[in-house]
């Protein structure tokens, strides 16, 4: 509705210029009001891709590309939008397309890569990420080159790649618990522990890191739950991600101990717990 008013103010302005000065042709007034709806359209680009229904982004998108094509910014902005909806692969066809245009940016290949990534096309986003300059060392990038670099198990590589990404943000919580992540799969469960614990300094809501972090101590046999901001729904399902791990050490006694401690916990009936308790108890009987 914004932009709508403030068309309207705009077009008022360019009538009454026309009327109080006479001097302005049709043709003038037409290229005016042209000006006049390219701004507001911006406007309403902006609107569609922060607060929209990214379904509904996409059709508006693809609406104005048909229209427009020769304009890269709906092209970009059909592209952000069809990674909102989930659809990468179709992201990363538009992507290719303005990352082959005049006015493409380095900052448009990163996201090409990001969209191919997304799409699991892990080589193409590192031929992507290769044409990159040197020079571009944003966030972003490095964030995309250390998840390259972990998919390929380079984790030297990787690790360079982690750190520098997160010396480039203020709010480094995502990329140490993705950091975390490739350690935990390493089989690093100290350092996994670590990056987990340090994300969850710079935000302590993260569940994610959270229950990375137990999987990471109950990997080391370590199943007391540490000091964590958490819920009650939320403690029970720490508990239960740590009986599981338990259960995987072969430590069935702590497992079931934990369970029930979970059980217990939850506000409500919590099946998957209930569940587990019950089939280790059917194998232990069995054995």
């Amino acid at each position: 509705m914004r932009h709508m008013i403030v068309f309207s103010l705009c077009l008022g302005g360019v009538v009454a210029l026309s009327a109080c000065e006479g001097q302005m042709t049709d043709e003038e007034v037409e290229r005016a009001v042209a000006g006049v709806n390219a701004i507001d359209a911006t406007g309403l680009n902006d609107i569609m891709l922060q607060a929209g229904d990214p379904n509904e982004a996409v059709a508006y998108f693809s609406r104005a590309v048909q229209e427009s094509p020769d304009r890269i910014d709906l092209k970009r902005g059909l592209a952000q939008a069809l990674v909102r909806a989930k659809k990468p692969a179709e992201a990363a066809r538009v992507w290719a397309e303005v990352a082959q245009s005049e006015e493409a940016t380095a900052d448009d290949q990163v996201n090409h890569a990001d969209a191919l990534i997304r799409a699991g096309d892990w080589a193409k986003a590192e031929d992507v990420l290769k044409q990159v300059p040197p020079t571009v060392e944003t966030y972003d990038r490095y964030r995309l080159e250390a998840m390259v670099a972990d998919a390929g198990e380079d984790w030297k590589k990787a690790d360079s790649f982690y750190e520098t990404a997160v010396g480039l943000t203020t709010s480094p919580a995502r990329i140490l618990n993705n950091w975390g992540y490739s350690k935990l799969t390493r089989g690093d469960f100290p350092g996994a522990e670590k990056l987990f614990l340090e994300a969850l300094t710079y935000d302590e809501k993260m569940f994610t890191a959270k229950n990375n972090l137990m999987m990471a101590r109950g990997a080391q046999r370590n199943y007391d739950l540490p000091v964590l901001a958490v819920s009650q729904v939320e403690r029970a399902q720490l508990l239960h991600t740590l009986a599981l791990a338990a259960i995987k050490q072969g430590d069935l006694t702590m497992g079931k101990t934990l369970l029930e401690e979970a059980i217990d916990t939850h506000p409500q009936h919590f099946d998957p717990a209930v569940r587990a308790l019950r089939a280790l108890e059917s194998n232990v009987q069995r054995g």
